[in-house]
C-alpha cells in the first residue's frame, strides 16, 4: 500500500475509534503505532520512538508534582483562601473560581485542577445558595484557558513547543504563553459574566461531595463528642467511621472508647450499636458496630483498605485531601518553585528538570512510591507516545505536505490568515469530538507544511493551534475536565455548546487575527 495513503487510512480509523468512546484511548494509540509498522509506513524504532520521546518523559514526571500539591493539602488550602474571601455574590464568586482555577492549571494541569477544586465548588455554591450548574461549567472553562498561561499547563503546550522548535521555529518561554493566556482568560471571564447567568441551567447536581467541616460536625452529634474540628481532622491526625463486616476479625475482641485497636496504631474514640451508644464502657465487638477511629492518616487509609471493615462515609485518603496544609506541603513549594525557576531559565532540558522534581518529591517523602506511579496518567501518556508516530509519519510520507497543498490550492493562494483559519475551525471542530492532544498531533504536522508552503514562520500557526486546541467547550466528552463536572452540576450534553460557542468564536478570533500580531508570520 502507498505509505500515504496508508498513513490516511490509520488517522481515519483512529478518528473513528476516537469519537466512538468504545476502544479505550490507550488502544487506538497503540493500534496506530502498531497500523504503522505493519503497513511498512515507519520502521519499529520510529513506531515506538513516541514512548522515549522527552515531550512524554516531561509529562509523566508533571503528574508527580501535581499529585504532590493536591494530596498535601496545598491546592485546597489556596482555594479556601481565595474563595473564602469572596463572599457569596455570584460574580464575586465566579471571577474567584475563575482566576484560582486557572492559576492552578497553569501549574498543575486541566484536569487535576478541576478535580481538586471541584468539591470545594460544590460546598461553596450551597452555603451561597447559588446552584452548582452556574458555577461549575465556568470551572471547567476557565481551567482551559488558564492552561495558556505558563508551558506547564497543559500537554498541547509542550508539544508544540517542541515541534516548533523542531522544524525551524524556536521554543517557547516558560511565561510566554501568556502572551496570548492573559487576554484569553479575561476574556473568557467576561462572557461567562455577561452571558453564563442566561446561557447556563439552573438545576442542583447529583452529587454534594465531603465538606469537612461539615463532616465533623456530623461526627460529633452523633457521637457526642466535645473535640473541635481541628482536633478530629488536622494534617497529622484524621477520623474516620467504619462498619465492622461479617466475619471480622475484629468480632469477639472486648475495646472500650479511649482505647487502641488491636494493632496498636489506631485509638476507638467511640462507638455505636444501632441507636445506641456505647460510651464509657467496655464491650464485644459484634458484626455492625459503628466505630469511630482516630489515628494518623497513613494509618487510617492502611487499616480501613484491609478486609474486615467497611468505611461510612468518604475514604480516609479522600478526605486527606480537603485538609489545607497537610503533609510534605512545605517540600512541595519548594520543589515547585525550584522547578519553575528551571524551566524559566531554561538551565536544564524540561524533561531533566521535571524528572529532578518528581525525584525530590518521592526522596523528601512529599510523595510516596506507590502514589507517584497512581498519580500518572497512563492513559495521557500512551495517548501522546502513541499519536507521535503519526505526526512522524505525516512528516516523512509527504501526507502532510500533500494535504497542505491541498489546503492551500483549495483557498487559492489567499495568504496565511486565511490557511490558519482553515487549519483553526478544523482543529476546534475536531477537539470537540477527541482529545486535544490528539487533535494537535494530526493537525500540526499539515500546520508546519502549510507554513513551509507559504514561507512564513511555524511560530505563529503553532501557537494558533494551541488556542484552537484549548477551545473544547462544546461538548462534555471534549476533555476530562468538561465530563468531571456533567454529574456534579446536574448538566446534560446539549448544556455546554450554549456558553461554549460564544467561547469557542472568542477563541477562534483570537488565534487567527491576535495571535499573528504578538508572533508575526
Amino acid at each position: 500500500m502507498d505509505p500515504v495513503v496508508a498513513t490516511l487510512v490509520v488517522l481515519a480509523l483512529a478518528v473513528l475509534a476516537f469519537m466512538s468512546n468504545r476502544v479505550p484511548l490507550g488502544v487506538v494509540a497503540i493500534g496506530v503505532s502498531l497500523a504503522l509498522f505493519f503497513t511498512g509506513v515507519l520502521t519499529l524504532p520510529q513506531a515506538l520512538a513516541g514512548f522515549g520521546d522527552p515531550t512524554v518523559i516531561f509529562i509523566a514526571a508533571l503528574f508527580i508534582v501535581s499529585e504532590s500539591l493536591d494530596a498535601s493539602g496545598v491546592t485546597v488550602w489556596a482555594a479556601q483562601k481565595v474563595i473564602g474571601r469572596a463572599g457569596t455574590k455570584r460574580s464575586s464568586l465566579l471571577i474567584a473560581i475563575s482566576l484560582l482555577v486557572a492559576l492552578v492549571t497553569a501549574v498543575i494541569s486541566i484536569n487535576a485542577a478541576v478535580a481538586a477544586l471541584l468539591p470545594l465548588v460544590v460546598v461553596v455554591a450551597a452555603r451561597a445558595r447559588i446552584s452548582s450548574s452556574q458555577l461549575l461549567i465556568p470551572l471547567a472553562f476557565a481551567a482551559h484557558a488558564g492552561s495558556l498561561l505558563l508551558l506547564t499547563g497543559t500537554p498541547v503546550n509542550i508539544i508544540v513547543s517542541e515541534m516548533a522548535a523542531e522544524h525551524g521555529g524556536r521554543d517557547f518561554g516558560f511565561f510566554e504563553f501568556a502572551l496570548a493566556g492573559l487576554p484569553l482568560l479575561v476574556g473568557t471571564v467576561v462572557i461567562m459574566l455577561l452571558f453564563g447567568r442566561h446561557l447556563l441551567p439552573d438545576r442542583a447536581g447529583a452529587l454534594m461531595p465531603t465538606d469537612l467541616a461539615r463532616h465533623a460536625r456530623v461526627l460529633r452529634d452523633q457521637y457526642a463528642l466535645s473535640l473541635d474540628t481541628g482536633a478530629l481532622l488536622n494534617p497529622t491526625t484524621g477520623v474516620t467511621e467504619v462498619v465492622v463486616a461479617p466475619r471480622s476479625p475484629l468480632i469477639g475482641e472486648r475495646l472500650c472508647p479511649g482505647m487502641t485497636t488491636p494493632a496498636g496504631d489506631l485509638v476507638v474514640l467511640a462507638a455505636r450499636r444501632g441507636d445506641d451508644q456505647l460510651k464509657g464502657q467496655e464491650f464485644t465487638v459484634q458484626a455492625g458496630d459503628a466505630l469511630l477511629l482516630q489515628g494518623t492518616w497513613d494509618d487510617l487509609t492502611r487499616r480501613t483498605d484491609e478486609p474486615g471493615v467497611l468505611v461510612v462515609d468518604t475514604p480516609p485518603a479522600r478526605l486527606r485531601r480537603s485538609v489545607p496544609l497537610g503533609r510534605g506541603a512545605t517540600r512541595s513549594l519548594v520543589v515547585l518553585g525550584i522547578m519553575v525557576v528551571l524551566l524559566a531559565t531554561g538551565l536544564l532540558p524540561p524533561a531533566v528538570v521535571a524528572l529532578l522534581a518528581a525525584c525530590a518529591l518521592v526522596l523528601t517523602r512529599a510523595v510516596s512510591v506507590p502514589q507517584a506511579y497512581h498519580s500518572i496518567s497512563w492513559t495521557t501518556v500512551i495517548l501522546i507516545a502513541g499519536m507521535i508516530p503519526l505526526s512522524t509519519a505525516f512528516t516523512e510520507t509527504g501526507t502532510a505536505d500533500l494535504v497542505a497543498r491541498g489546503l492551500l490550492s483549495a483557498i487559492a493562494g489567499a495568504g496565511p490568515t486565511v490557511a490558519l483559519l482553515a487549519l483553526c475551525i478544523l482543529t476546534i471542530a475536531l477537539g470537540q469530538l477527541i482529545s486535544n492532544v490528539a487533535t494537535v498531533l494530526i493537525i500540526a504536522p499539515i500546520a508546519l507544511a502549510v507554513a513551509d508552503e507559504l514561507h512564513a514562520s511555524v511560530t505563529p500557526f503553532m501557537m494558533a493551534l494551541t488556542v484552537a486546541g484549548t477551545a473544547a467547550f462544546l461538548t462534555p466528552i471534549a476533555t476530562p475536565a468538561n465530563l468531571m463536572v456533567m454529574e456534579p452540576g446536574g448538566y446534560r450534553f446539549g448544556d455546554y455548546w450554549k456558553l461554549g460557542l460564544p467561547l469557542a468564536l472568542f477563541f477562534l478570533a483570537f488565534a487567527v487575527l491576535v495571535v499573528p500580531l504578538i508572533w508575526p508570520f
